[in-house]
Order: structure tokens, then C-alpha cells, then sequence
């Protein structure tokens, strides 16, 4: 774990989907097995190049020579599918945090495609917030800062005034390259570059909540703790 800058409160906070509220790693594990047995594939062998890499790179690695489109259909084909009848829930402590948040202070940024992440939230009674950036609504994905950018700008928040609750790499370093805290949540494990680590959501609600309430940090004292 890395210092965290600037003491103070935030007055935005951004969360990851998959991993982060909702629990679906055996749901992800799953699609890429069905996609996997399509193309006569070891599934194990898939789904770790897929937790590394962005789906098209996952088929040049894994399936080269075969074509990225029909491989995507497929994997969206699948993934609809688990939205509809998969078997999955929200971690615990999801619901309470997220209808603690005031409205307007939190955002939804996702590697998944919205209509999906409604799908889930419906299912498990998730509230949805009024911003929800997903794999459409940039050109350029986790772990680019981009989509974690693209939240603050919706909400008119300045990158330094934002948490980001996150459980994967790709999404830690997003954060980080936006300027953010991150804090990870849901891993054994630290991920590398994390401010701070908490093994479960739930462990992370109460202080998440304590960052969030009371006045807007001052961008001045930022900086100066910063200097």
C-alpha cells in the first residue's frame, strides 16, 4: 500500500461493479468456461488471460486467427444470458452503503456494458446512482484513467475530491493514474498501489461512510499537505 494523500474528506465516491458490489467472479469464471468449450479451449486456461487482458486481447492471445467479432457476439451472447438466470448476489454491506451515499455523490464505473449492471442491480436490489459510466461511454477502458476521469467530470467533481473503491489491478491503476484515492476492497491480498486494503466490502462500509460525511475537503489544504 502507498500513502494516501491529502487527509480530509471526499465528497464523491466511485465504485467498481463486478468484484466490488456485486459478486460475480464465479459468474465470470462460468462465461468464459461456456465461451472457452465453444472454441475447444482449456476454460482455466481462458479465464486467466481473461483477468489480465480486455476481451479482444484475450481471443488474440488464446484464440488467434479466429475472428474478434464472432468471439465478442459469443461472449456477449453468454454474458446476457447469466444477467438473466445466473446465480449471483451483492456483497455484503452493498445495499446499506450505497443508500447511505446522498444522491449525486456516487457513480458506477464499469468494464461491463449498462445494461447488464441494471440487469444485476435489479435482481439483488442494488439502488442505481444518476452517473454510470460503462465500456461504451469511453473510448478507452480500465486501466486507462479515462473512465474514472469521465465520473468526476459528470458529477463536477475534481479528481482529488474523489474515492475509489475498487478489487482488481486494471481498476486500481485506473484510479490512481486519475489522481484518485483508491482503496481495495474484497482481496485476501493488497492490490499493489492501494491507499488502503480492507479483505471485505463490508469492512470498508464504516469508513468509507466517515470519509464521505461533513464539509467538502478544501482544494488549498490539499495542496499544501501535498507540498
Amino acid at each position: 500500500m502507498i500513502q494516501e494523500p491529502g487527509r480530509g474528506r471526499f465528497t464523491h465516491v466511485l465504485f467498481d461493479v463486478d468484484g466490488t458490489l456485486i459478486d460475480a467472479v464465479s459468474n465470470q469464471r462460468q462465461v468464459w468456461a461456456g465461451w472457452a468449450q465453444r472454441y475447444g479451449l482449456d476454460g482455466d486456461e481462458v479465464y486467466r488471460v481473461a483477468l489480465r487482458t480486455r476481451p479482444v486481447e484475450t481471443f488474440a492471445e488464446v484464440a488467434p486467427g479466429r475472428d474478434a467479432q464472432e468471439c465478442l457476439a459469443l461472449l456477449h451472447e453468454l454474458e446476457d444470458e447469466d444477467v438473466r438466470s445466473g446465480d449471483y448476489g451483492a456483497f455484503d454491506g452493498a445495499g446499506e452503503l450505497l443508500r447511505a451515499l446522498p444522491a449525486g455523490s456516487w457513480a458506477l464505473v464499469t468494464s461491463n456494458y449498462e445494461h447488464r449492471v441494471r440487469g444485476r442491480f435489479q435482481r439483488t436490489g442494488l439502488p442505481l446512482p444518476d452517473v454510470l459510466v460503462d465500456a461504451a461511454a469511453v473510448d478507452e477502458g480500465k486501466p486507462s484513467p479515462v473512465p474514472y476521469l469521465r465520473a468526476a467530470e459528470l458529477l463536477g467533481a475534481a479528481p482529488e475530491e474523489c474515492l475509489v473503491i475498487e478489487d482488481a489491478p486494471s481498476g486500481v491503476r485506473s484510479g490512481l493514474a486519475a489522481g484518485m484515492t483508491v482503496w481495495g476492497v474484497n482481496t485476501d491480498v493488497a492490490v499493489d498501489g492501494v491507499h488502503r486494503h480492507f479483505p471485505r466490502l463490508r469492512d470498508a462500509v464504516p469508513h468509507i461512510l466517515a470519509a464521505t460525511a461533513g464539509p467538502p475537503r478544501q482544494h488549498s489544504a490539499l495542496g499544501q499537505q501535498a507540498s
